[in-house]
């Protein structure tokens, strides 16, 4: 029998710390995070602001990819655990959207992968290829989970500057002759997030050949594949003579089919990458809940003429904002494609004040959040991303209250 007055031997010490893996403790600070708090708390306090930070689309899916996942959703076969791979019909939906697109044959038993969202399969795919000691090359400035995912598989990451498209693959090709080991993985994202740099084909079939030349994958983000203006036509990385053999490529159904908060993913090209992938997710997911696949085919099927309508609707709202922008002085940055306007912050603030100083000033005197180009990496520092998910007239307000913003603060300088 024990002495209750004596102290048991399992009281916790003072000294108690939770010690998290090293692959957290590499992430960088969340640069965003500041932000996203006053954001918060102003709209808590009743501002009304206009955001213009993240690119999450504020129009609907259509009504009959809706009324789908009702009624699909009532099919109590529906609510069963899914294969973490995606049902079979829904992967030849997307093999058929690639071959009457990019005229890509796909194997859609072996080639093509449902995931939960593009982000979630670009992270297990990094886990499927990465690890300690292995190198990936990633366009500058950088997308955040094009960095961290590779951080958090335990790789390294040499960033390229992604501004010219020539000089991009000479440096691919000089670091793969002086790195040794040699880079194992080579990340792409055209049309870019976040500088809206764009590519014609024959970038890929020189991709292709210095993958092949130099013994590295190749995971291409075409999140931006359905959202383009002025008669761009985004390619497709896997429509390049050989690129099967050497990468794979990530779409989307979150921007031109309004779906983001669905999370309907596809990473679809190398087979044995996509076996990887499979394996990571078998592992860790059960499958998307099948009503929403379901839907999903319903949206692959017969909605192209919205998806083309929704691009019409982003090249308006990038006219009203860059318009805006260009009666104020500043410098005309439309994109060809995708979601984000990527804006120079014009003189004398560019010398005045660092990048995330003037989005906070923009935040807490004009009730506009936008994201600093520091959050994308140093070569970010002086631009601001701007994201084209709030109606015209919302856009035009914006550029009012930046204008006000701006005069306001130019009295104090």
């Amino acid at each position: 029998m024990t002495d209750d007055n004596q102290p048991s031997s399992y009281e916790p010490t003072s000294d108690f710390k939770i010690q998290v893996a090293q692959r957290v403790t590499r992430l960088p600070p969340y640069l965003f995070g500041r932000i996203n708090k006053r954001i918060h708390e102003k709209r808590t306090a009743g501002d009304d602001v206009i955001e213009l930070g993240m690119g999450n689309p504020t129009d609907p899916p259509e009504s009959l990819v809706i009324d789908k996942l009702t009624e699909a959703a009532r099919d109590p076969r529906n609510h069963r655990y899914s294969k973490s791979n995606g049902i079979a019909n829904l992967r030849k939906e997307v093999g058929a959207k690639y071959f009457k697109k990019y005229g890509v044959r796909l194997d859609t038993d072996e080639e093509v992968i449902v995931c939960l969202g593009s982000k979630e399969g670009f992270s297990h795919m990094c886990l499927a290829m990465m690890g300690p000691g292995d190198t990936a090359l990633v366009p500058a400035p950088y997308f955040p989970i094009h960095v961290y995912a590779i951080a958090l598989a335990s790789g390294n990451v040499i960033t390229l500057d992604v501004t010219d498209n020539e000089r991009f693959l000479k440096n691919i090709a000089y670091t793969c002759e002086t790195l040794y080991p040699k880079p194992k993985l080579l990340c792409l994202c055209y049309p870019h997030n976040p500088s809206s740099v764009v590519v014609e084909q024959g970038f890929y079939d020189e991709v292709v050949k210095l993958a092949k030349k130099y013994g590295f994958m190749v995971i291409s983000d075409f999140a931006y594949a359905d959202v383009a203006f002025d008669g761009y036509k985004p390619p497709s990385f896997l429509a390049s003579p050989g690129a099967a053999e050497v990468g794979v490529e990530f779409t989307t159904m979150s921007k031109g089919y309004n779906m983001a908060g669905w999370r309907v993913g596809f990473c679809a090209g190398n087979r044995e990458m996509i076996k990887a992938l499979a394996t990571i997710k078998g592992y860790y997911d059960y499958g998307m809940f099948q009503a929403i696949q379901v839907a999903a085919i319903m949206a692959l099927r017969h909605t192209d003429a919205a998806v083309e309508a929704q691009s019409v609707i982003y090249q308006s709202r990038r006219d009203a904002l860059c318009g805006g922008l260009v009666r104020l002085g500043w410098e005309d940055a439309r994109p060809k494609a995708g979601m984000f306007v990527w804006q120079p912050i014009p003189e004398p603030w560019r010398s005045r004040m660092s990048t995330m100083d003037f989005a906070m000033m923009l935040l807490e005197e004009g009730n506009v959040a936008v994201s600093p180009g520091s959050g994308f990496g140093p070569a970010g520092e002086g631009y601001l991303r701007m994201s084209l998910v709030e109606n015209e007239e919302r856009l035009r307000q914006a550029v009012r209250q930046i204008k006000a913003c701006l005069k306001e603060a130019e009295s104090r300088y």
